[in-house]
């Protein structure tokens, strides 16, 4: 009779942390990891081209013309893809570690196989602008549309400047995830527009007004809402 009262009781909370407390403390698996150092080794074989192009990028951000200065550059130009390729590592690294791209399909994932799904999607991103790129290309003025579709190259090496930059200081200040993935998007749109933009003002050059409409709509807009609608709805 005595032992009745000091029964063994039941737990009644989860014995598995919530989804949000995993994902907080999700940091970066070992593949991931290894992507970092790989993406360092290869900035650092590529710094010499990174330095070389470094003087045009603030160009790009004050005139459109600084576009045409740098495309003239064969070797300034050839530098500038292959610091933008270089950075594709990082770039999804980021989006993979904050969750920039996050749809519910997702959860269920390895953090292995989420970092796959997530390359996956921003390389078939990439690959639907390039193919909507070479259809919609035009038969004559070809040298200005090819100019206006390479500047996103320079804006995206702009923005992953900005976004590891904001990530380093984030990090020193220990700030939340949260805030974080937040700063990063609100850049990202930020750096979006200022290239579309751009990129008007260098097809306005050889296009009416409504042609250049239809240009970003097709190749710029269209692909960006089959990434983000998905994003949304999911």
């Amino acid at each position: 009779m005595l032992e009745e009262p000091f029964r063994s009781g039941r737990l009644l909370l989860p014995d598995t942390p919530p989804q949000a407390v995993e994902a907080a403390g999700e940091g970066l698996s070992l593949v991931a990891s290894l992507l970092v150092a790989v993406s360092v080794l290869l900035f650092l074989l590529a710094l010499r081209s990174f330095l070389n192009v470094l003087p045009y990028l603030a160009d790009n951000i004050f005139r459109a013309r600084g576009s045409a200065a740098l495309e003239n550059s064969v070797r300034v130009s050839r530098d500038r893809n292959l610091v933008a390729t270089v950075f594709l590592v990082p770039a999804i690294l980021l989006i993979f570690r904050y969750r920039l791209f996050d749809i519910a399909l997702f959860d269920a994932l390895s953090p292995d196989m989420r970092l796959l799904a997530v390359a996956g999607v921003f390389l078939a991103y990439l690959l639907v602008r390039f193919l909507l790129y070479r259809w919609l290309r035009p038969r004559r003025r070809y040298d200005n549309y090819q100019m206006a579709y390479r500047a996103g190259y320079t804006f995206f090496i702009l923005l992953m400047m900005l976004a590891l930059v904001t990530v380093g200081v984030c990090y020193v200040l220990r700030l939340p995830d949260l805030t974080v993935k937040t700063l990063l998007l609100v850049e990202t749109g930020v750096m979006y527009l200022l290239y579309l933009f751009r990129r008007g003002q260098i097809l306005s050059t050889s296009c009416n007004t409504l042609t250049t409409f239809l240009y970003l709509c097709g190749l710029e807009l269209l692909p960006t809402a089959l990434l983000v609608v998905p994003a949304v709805i999911l």
